[in-house]
């Protein structure tokens, strides 16, 4: 049985650089972009806001869903983030 998954957005401020990842543990993975503990592209441009989550039952699915989103472009990922967080307000409150 195949465990569930996040697709999750994170960025530096409002409208600013976006990261758009995958993971089976949001609050430990949103804690590492925080602490800036892997280095890459995260770390490089201080994305440490999650501001777009969205729970999948299976980690397959929300694989499939991170590549898909990934080829859409950055207004609609904009648009995403605006219709559930208006403010760009940092929803870590929400996981932990």
């Amino acid at each position: 049985m195949e465990h569930g998954g996040f697709v999750y957005i994170v960025t530096n401020r409002p409208n600013g650089t976006l990261y758009l990842g995958v993971t089976a543990n949001l609050a430990r993975r949103t804690w590492e972009h925080r602490e800036g503990t892997i280095d890459g592209f995260t770390k490089r441009h201080g994305l440490k806001r999650l501001v777009r989550f969205g729970r999948h039952e299976d980690i397959r699915a929300a694989l499939q869903r991170e590549k898909t989103m990934k080829h859409w472009p950055r207004a609609w990922k904009v648009r995403t983030i605006r219709a559930l967080n208006p403010d760009w307000r940092d929803l870590i409150e929400e996981i932990v």
